[in-house]
This record gives structure tokens, C-alpha cells and sequence, in this order.
């Protein structure tokens, strides 16, 4: 697991920008999938790897297990989480619900700017799925959406969205692989666009509800072909 390659030197650093760094880092791979669900994490050997001591490490672990994104078992040892599917939809419904009402304000104020923006970012999306590129794919689509925020007139809205939809994201680069996967969201995102461009915010809507709705489809399948990494429905026990 060698991480140090993106890591800025460490000389002068505090034990608060040390573990800034540290959670920064793990975060990013865990979130892109760089570090699977399973892994095993052992803080000592990630310090002497990252060029620190163990309490900036520790203070990160620490920091993502509350976030769900590790899981330590006492006496078992320390992992990286699998993906809870209950999760999923519930980010699902966050997620919906400020996009839609984001695409709307988009919609009544658009500019030609804005939507020259948008339609940048689609071409920036086709090259990367001409080089299979799909880091670069997923950074688009966070662009994209980014965008919209921004043409909405409410760019705080979009770190709420990845707040919210963190564990979705690890999803999501196992979906974009599959085949046509790619293909099939840029022609969303193109559809979006021309309904925002069209001025019809009930279309935008609709545009943007049908888009997000073939997110969580194909988690079937993803999840069939690594169950592994998946987290089970939590079982609701009856009322008595």
C-alpha cells in the first residue's frame, strides 16, 4: 500500500497538519477505491510509510471510523469498511432531493455562459471515455454537478451533496466500469443540458430525476460481482 507518492513532504509539519494530511489522504483512497473494502490497516506500518508518527495516523483512523469509513474490531484489527447498502439510499434520497430543487433554479438562471460551461464540461467527459479514463470520467461528473450548484445561484449546496453521498461515491467506481456505463451518463448529463438550456424548469427536473434514478439500478449487479465488498441490509426486527 504505498501511498507516499502523493504525499507533499512532511519537513516542519505539525501534529495538526500531520493528521490533516494523514485523513486527507486515506479519505481520498478509500472514497476512490484505490484502498478496497477489507483492507487491512495497520497504523504503525502507515506512519513509517507516510513519514510520521502514530498519533497523526491514529487521530485520522479515529476521524474516518466515525465517518464510516473504516471500522475497527476490537481484537480483530482495523479495516476498511465495506459499502452499507443502507446507506446507498439514503444518500440516494438526500441527493435527489437538493438536485432537483438545484436543477430548478439552474433552469430560471441560466445564461449562455453557464451553459456553454456545462456543455464544456460534456466534451471534457467524452474524451475520457475515448481514453477509458475513469477517474477523470468521475472528476467531470463531479464538475458537472458542481456547475449546476454554481448556475443555480447556490454553490453551498454542493459540499452538502458530498457529504451526503461519500459512501455512494465508492459505488460509483465500481459501476463506471461496466460496460456502457460511461456513455449512458454523459447522455444524461446531455439531456440535462438541454433542458436547462430549454428555460422549462419542469423539464430540468425531470431530466435530472430520471438521471439519478439509474444510479441505483445496477447495484445488483455490482454487487453480485463483489459482494465482498458490500455491507448487508440491516435486518428490521418486528414490532412486538
Amino acid at each position: 500500500m504505498n501511498l507516499t507518492s502523493s504525499l507533499p513532504p512532511a519537513d516542519g509539519e505539525t501534529g495538526v497538519s500531520a493528521a490533516r494530511r494523514v485523513y486527507g489522504l486515506l479519505r481520498q483512497r478509500i472514497v476512490d477505491m484505490s484502498m478496497l473494502p477489507g483492507t487491512r490497516i495497520v497504523e504503525k506500518e502507515l506512519a513509517d510509510e507516510l513519514g510520521t508518527s502514530r498519533t497523526p495516523v491514529h487521530e485520522a483512523v479515529q476521524r474516518l471510523a466515525e465517518e464510516g469509513l473504516i471500522e475497527v474490531l476490537p481484537r480483530v484489527g482495523t479495516f476498511v469498511a465495506r459499502i452499507p447498502l443502507d446507506s446507498l439510499e439514503e444518500a440516494m434520497l438526500v441527493r435527489c432531493a437538493l438536485e432537483t430543487a438545484i436543477i430548478e433554479k439552474a433552469t430560471e438562471r441560466a445564461t449562455p455562459e453557464g451553459i456553454a460551461s456545462l456543455r464544456a464540461i460534456l466534451a471534457a467527459q467524452a474524451e475520457c471515455i475515448e481514453r477509458n479514463d475513469i477517474r477523470g470520467f468521475h472528476r467531470t461528473d463531479e464538475n458537472f454537478h458542481a456547475a449546476l450548484a454554481e448556475l443555480s445561484g447556490y454553490p453551498g449546496v454542493w459540499p452538502m451533496i458530498l457529504q451526503a453521498k461519500t459512501q455512494m461515491d465508492r459505488y460509483r467506481q465500481l459501476t463506471l466500469p461496466l460496460a456502457g456505463r460511461m456513455s449512458d451518463v454523459m447522455a444524461e448529463h446531455s439531456d440535462v443540458v438541454e433542458a436547462v438550456a430549454s428555460g422549462d424548469p419542469q423539464h430540468a427536473v425531470a431530466a435530472m430525476r430520471s438521471h439519478l434514478d439509474h444510479v441505483l439500478p445496477v447495484l445488483e449487479i455490482t454487487r453480485k460481482l463483489r459482494p465482498e465488498y458490500f455491507m448487508p441490509h440491516l435486518a428490521v426486527k418486528p414490532k412486538r
